[in-house]
């Protein structure tokens, strides 16, 4: 199954961890991918610390851990190319209307990586 197909039908929690230029780590909640193409996902993000870390390291892992009681989902491990502040295809993209923290945060960006390695959330066998 292609990586688009999944995320749109597989629901689940999705967790966005990163890193600054030194080091620093940062982990939170992301809704699941959207996809350009196999190979580019998109996020919408908001200015927090996910996104200023960013700014100086482009490299994130997202790890999406499907609902039910048993260990299925994936780990992107992903490279920043691009962002769109604003960006009018936000508001097409969304899934659903509000965030808990919309009222907080007015700018908001579409985050684009390159999917560079595809692994199942348990165990090491890489898939693609």
């Amino acid at each position: 199954m292609k990586l688009s197909e999944y995320f749109e039908k597989t629901t689940g929690k999705g967790v966005m961890s990163t890193a600054d230029s030194s080091g620093h780590l940062t982990a939170a909640i992301y809704a699941r991918p959207h996809f350009v193409d196999e190979e580019t996902a998109a996020f919408i993000m908001a200015d927090r610390l996910t996104h200023k870390n960013l700014e100086g390291n482009p490299h994130a892992v997202y790890l999406f851990i499907e609902s039910g009681e048993k260990y299925a989902g994936k780990r992107l491990y992903l490279t920043k190319t691009k962002e769109e502040k604003n960006s009018p295809l936000l508001d097409t993209l969304r899934r659903r209307v509000t965030c808990p923290v919309d009222e907080e945060y007015k700018d908001r960006f579409l985050v684009y990586f390159k999917v560079d390695k595809v692994l199942p959330l348990i165990g090491d066998k890489e898939k693609k």
